[in-house]
């Protein structure tokens, strides 16, 4: 980018294409910029919100620790007294015969015939 802040006419074409193919290849403004433009050049070169590591990276993997203690659950190392609570209120339905139906047995299947 130095090379091409000199005037141009002191720049042969040969070195003024060189420069460019230069600057285009290491990821510089090929042509001279004022600073105004040079913002939005910088802009655009900085890596998207979405790819930052802070911003992706926010929030703790709730899916990973829902697994695990699904599984310390499954294996009595962890009381889950919420889920404890909807086990038994299922079952309880279930014995009222509030359950839901099986498939091919609910009020649609049984209207029709």
């Amino acid at each position: 980018m130095s090379i091409l802040c000199l005037e141009m006419s002191a720049l042969s074409n040969y070195a003024l294409r060189m420069a460019r193919l230069s600057a285009q290849i290491f990821g510089e403004v090929v042509r001279p910029t004022d600073n105004k433009s040079m913002k939005v050049v910088k802009l655009f070169s900085e890596q998207p919100l979405a790819k930052r590591k802070e911003v992706y990276d926010w929030y703790p993997p709730h899916n990973t620790y829902f697994a695990l203690m699904k599984k310390l659950r499954f294996f009595g190392l962890y009381r889950d007294e919420h889920q404890d609570f909807k086990e038994e209120m299922r079952r309880l339905k279930k014995l009222r015969g509030k359950g839901k139906p099986k498939k091919g047995e609910g009020k649609r299947a049984t209207k029709k015939k």
